[in-house]
């Protein structure tokens, strides 16, 4: 595992931070010996298995929606509840501009601190939460803009009340209405994509992932539990579900793999946000120069051939 690795670097990293608040600029030496430091901490990435980017894209520092909000639209503003129940804090979504482009943006929401992880409920949404998400996916329909969805999640919440507001049939009402959207929809796994929780807001017409995402019907633990009765055994479960955006790209399903700096996003986030804008732009215009007709046919064709 990579976990040492990755302490390491992040000691550095602290180091590094701290002389970047007295003021030392890059260029001194004292800097430049705890970036090559850093570096050296983080060569074992290079080589990583399955179960360590399950690690990685489980990671608390990770970017999340709220970071790529900031760092790639503009003028966000913020839609919230169901207009049925309540609001679920787990899907986070709103209008905003790509380069100019109105554009409707959503997605599950995760914390960078224990507490943010309970107020968000680790990203497991309720069925307010895909109320929510249908509802500003539906109004981009009505007004003719593209949707994005982020997708990071271990999975649609499954708890009584769940169940009891009509959990499944949410699920399943965003799939049926995304399948025949006429605008362009663009998914991006940028962490876990495990079950329903990600296919409710992943209908789309291209699927992107970053490097160390992953992608699967349920997590290894789960896997595992229900295989071999036996949750310990999940870092083999890893191998053979094929879940890393690798194996998905090479079984077809997802369109493009996003690279992501050496040991994470987390390890330099604006160099991530560049190369995450660069494969959004790429992608939006090329479905923008389609019709709806073709976009509907388009998506409509990718999923029967899943």
């Amino acid at each position: 595992m990579i976990r040492e690795s990755l302490l390491n670097a992040e000691r550095i990293g602290k180091k590094i931070d701290s002389l970047k608040e007295k003021g030392v600029p890059d260029n001194d030496r004292e800097m430049q010996n705890l970036y090559m430091e850093k570096a050296r901490a983080l060569r074992p990435c290079i080589n990583l298995t399955a179960e360590d980017k399950v690690f990685l894209a489980r990671k608390i520092d990770r970017p999340h929606i709220d970071d790529f909000i900031k760092a790639l639209f503009t003028d966000f503003f913020e839609q919230k509840g169901d207009h049925l129940y309540d609001d679920d804090p787990a899907i986070y979504g709103g209008i905003a501009r790509f380069h100019g482009i109105p554009v409707s943006v959503l997605g599950h929401r995760k914390g960078h601190t224990a507490e943010e992880n309970v107020a968000y409920n680790f990203g497991m949404a309720k069925p307010e939460g895909y109320r929510k998400a249908l509802r500003i996916m539906d109004q981009a329909e009505k007004f003719g803009r593209p949707i994005i969805t982020f997708i990071d999640t271990p999975g649609a919440f499954p708890g009584i009340d769940a169940e009891e507001h009509g959990q499944g049939e949410a699920i399943a009402r965003n799939m049926a209405r995304m399948s025949g959207y006429h605008v362009p929809v663009i998914s991006i796994v940028t962490g876990e994509g495990s079950s329903g929780g990600a296919l409710a807001i992943g209908v789309c017409n291209r699927l992107l992932m970053l490097e160390y995402a992953v992608y699967s019907v349920l997590s290894p633990e789960g896997f595992a539990s229900i295989l071999w009765k036996d949750s310990s055994r999940h870092g083999e479960a890893c191998d053979i579900m094929k879940l890393t955006a690798d194996d998905i790209k090479k079984a077809g399903v997802a369109d493009e793999v996003i690279p992501e700096p050496l040991g994470g996003g987390q390890e330099n986030p604006k160099r991530l946000y560049g190369s995450m804008d660069m494969a959004i732009e790429k992608t939006l215009s090329e479905l923008m120069s389609m019709t709806g007709d073709e976009l509907l046919r388009d998506r409509r064709n990718k999923f029967r051939g899943l």
